[in-house]
């Protein structure tokens, strides 16, 4: 361990209350040593969490945290200490397997889940200037090829989680609900907010309820930002917020294509559970466009001569860039920010970075089949590739 390190461990880890002397010490201790291992984490990766798990074995004192019931930023009361995205995924029971993905209810029934593509067509505006999303926190068996079931977490149940397609200016009031063991949470990258309010992790059985207005168009990632942010992304808590903008772009075929990569462990009981050391390794046993590896090769996007097609791209890592392409074709438009202002024409490849977005556009104007890939080939060639057909 460096000099620095060692001080910042020593300034983190000093004494706390004595319980003797204050009768709501042991509480703040616990409060206090939480909040410390989450800056160490974020220092030193690894220590923190630890310690966390350390105290969450040794520790008797119950947190008015971990209260059941329903639970709102606006309705919280004051003063009252509600878990954030610090939160670590040490609290897991025994019994559960800390650094992978096989808890509770994410191997159950997998011999049984069927494989289904997912759609990639960008779903239509809702009406009205308020729009009321719910999604629950789930575990769940998740087919992503014939041979290979995921246990994910999820929102909604599956990988990724819904598209979610909105306007510049309009209201998104979103509620969460847990309904697993390990705290979540929702972190929308469109939404200009307090994170330590809006985005803070949900126990099983609370609900959050919180509402922005996106302020930019564009494509854009949501994700659970529970620590450790790369387990809850790695494990399948992710999606596409599509952020239109008030003027409307030109008409187009829109497909959506959310890039992530999967870390997955030796196969136990039918199901693979993603594995956290591997997600440390940053080497990916799969990459995909939306949760599958290949499956808009097996079953292409489809479009005809003449269309316009907008691929809405968002790569959700956790740790690699989509290295968008476009086999046989040129884009001309890429949109770096929110359309339409920033566009750049003529563009064979761009990246869109882990956690960014981007929008691209082509007009069909030559029949036939082109792949779409991550022109880095190491991922390319793990599952991010698919085909764009078009009919004459």
């Amino acid at each position: 361990m460096s000099e620095f390190e060692s001080h910042l461990l020593s300034e983190l880890t000093g004494p706390l209350q004595d319980p003797a002397s204050d009768p709501v010490a042991p509480l703040q201790n616990r409060r206090t040593f939480l909040a410390r291992t989450s800056v160490l984490t974020l220092a030193i990766p690894g220590v923190g969490a630890a310690l966390a798990a350390c105290s969450q074995s040794g520790s008797t004192t119950s947190d008015t945290t971990h209260q059941r019931g329903r639970d709102t930023s606006r309705h919280a009361a004051p003063g009252a200490h509600n878990s954030d995205s610090r939160l670590d995924s040490a609290v897991l029971k025994p019994g559960h397997h800390p650094g992978t993905s096989a808890t509770g209810t994410a191997t159950a029934g997998a011999a049984n889940v069927a494989f289904h593509r997912w759609a990639p067509e960008l779903p239509p505006l809702p009406t009205g200037t308020t729009q009321q999303i719910h999604f629950h926190a789930r575990e769940a068996p998740v087919r992503i090829s014939d041979d290979t079931v995921v246990g994910a977490w999820t929102f909604e149940g599956d990988v990724p989680g819904p598209i979610v397609h909105t306007r510049v200016g309009d209201t998104v009031e979103f509620t969460l609900t847990n309904d697993v063991d390990i705290p979540h949470s929702m972190d929308f990258h469109a939404a200009q907010i307090d994170p330590k309010e809006a985005f803070k992790s949900v126990i099983k059985g609370q609900s959050l309820t919180f509402r922005f207005k996106p302020k930019y168009a564009g494509a854009f990632m949501y994700h659970c930002g529970t620590a450790p942010v790369l387990m809850h992304i790695g494990s399948g808590m992710f999606g596409a917020i599509c952020v239109s903008p008030r003027e409307p772009l030109p008409p187009a075929k829109d497909f959506v294509l959310v890039q992530n990569e999967f870390y997955l462990a030796d196969a136990a009981n039918g199901t693979r559970a993603s594995d956290y050391q591997k997600m440390l390794n940053t080497t990916p046993d799969l990459v995909c466009f939306n949760g599958r590896p290949n499956q808009y090769v097996k079953e292409p996007i489809r479009v005809k001569v003449g269309d316009r097609v907008r691929f809405w791209v968002v790569s959700a890592g956790p740790s690699h860039p989509s290295n968008f392409h476009v086999v046989g074709e040129q884009f001309d438009t890429v949109y770096l920010g929110a359309p339409p202002a920033n566009a750049i024409h003529g563009v064979q490849t761009f990246t869109v970075a882990p956690g960014g977005g981007m929008i691209f556009e082509l007009v069909c104007d030559v029949a036939g089949e082109f792949p779409f890939v991550n022109h880095g080939f190491g991922h390319g060639q793990k599952g991010a590739i698919g085909l764009m057909v078009v009919e004459p």
